[in-house]
């Protein structure tokens, strides 16, 4: 379906702005005001200001590369090539070769005008300010993201309450027709949600992590986890009743995945679940005593899953 994001937006509004302005000031190139605004135009407000920072710069040192080589050499293509193949090694060393594109703009009026004095800096300067202002004021706005990662959120969760109740299922009665996907859909999921959740942090210049990018990493934690488990899950006896019992235990915690703190209630009932398998009587052969290991280490692993839950519930509250 055709659809025009909002970065596609910014730049029809943007480059046709930049243009008019610097023509209403009478510019000379000030069509070039409408290409720095295309280039400058970034996802988020921090790497645009960033980018905005790197590309003025950049020019900056573009002009000053331009005068010692047009004005001290001449002005031929050949000194523009042997300008740039020292020029972009240097924005490399100062970290602002983003703004390489844009500075090459204002070297080549340099080379075209085939002079530079105090009036034509000037005015590339104006045109730098503008093309590269008006990007900056139009990348201010940024769309909310809430609605896409609670989707993200909804999904893994839903993923997730399905691998625990397979889980649990494949505990009771053993192999079954579960085709496994909601183990590949969680992992896109968390990977994408985390991905948004951190350009929403860079739309806050002041934030450095947001309570979503903090739950998409548990998540993923807690993911590792779910993978961790599955091969022990599928090479445990189905006919030992503390197999029954660790299902009846998954499939509460399936019920209750969601956003809120539950998970101090199942950790207590964990520590329940570990001390009526130490009461039992000892294991009456050496497949039962590999059953017991991995019920045991299956324990361990699902403590560690509910542990990360509450620690994110803590540093939330």
């Amino acid at each position: 379906m055709f659809r025009i994001g909002y970065r596609t937006l910014k730049t029809a509004i943007a480059a046709p702005v930049a243009i008019l302005i610097a023509k209403a000031f009478e510019l000379d190139n000030y069509i070039s005001a409408g290409i720095l605004a295309i280039l400058s135009i970034q996802v988020t407000r921090k790497r645009s200001m960033i980018s905005s920072a790197e590309r003025f710069i950049a020019c900056i040192v573009g002009i000053l590369f331009g005068f010692i080589f047009f004005e001290g050499i001449t002005y031929h293509p050949f000194v523009l090539g042997l300008l740039l193949l020292l020029f972009i090694p240097t924005t490399v060393v100062l970290r602002i070769q983003q703004g390489v594109i844009t500075s090459s703009v204002i070297i080549l009026h340099l080379l075209t005008m085939k002079e530079i004095t105090i009036p034509i800096v000037l005015n590339e300067l104006a045109i730098i300010s503008i093309g590269i202002g008006v990007a900056l004021i139009v990348n201010l706005y940024m769309p909310s993201m809430e609605k896409q990662l609670k989707q993200y959120q909804c999904g893994i969760e839903g993923s997730f309450h399905k691998i625990l109740q397979e889980y649990a299922s494949f505990l009771r009665i053993g192999d079954n027709d579960w085709d496994g996907k909601e183990i590949v859909v969680a992992d896109r999921l968390i990977k994408d949600g985390k991905s948004l959740a951190f350009r929403d942090i860079e739309n806050h210049l002041l934030r450095h992590e947001n309570e979503y990018y903090n739950y998409f990493k548990m998540r993923e934690k807690q993911f590792e986890i779910l993978e961790r488990v599955l091969p022990i899950i599928s090479s445990l006896d189905k006919s030992y009743i503390q197999s029954h019992q660790l299902a009846d235990f998954l499939e509460k915690i399936a019920d209750a995945i969601h956003p809120g703190n539950t998970a101090q209630k199942y950790l207590d009932e964990l520590d329940q679940l570990r001390n009526s398998f130490r009461e039992m009587d000892l294991p009456r052969d050496r497949t039962e005593f590999e059953t017991r290991s991995s019920l045991f280490y299956f324990l361990t692993e699902m403590e560690q899953y509910l542990i990360l839950k509450r620690y994110f519930k803590a540093r939330d509250e």
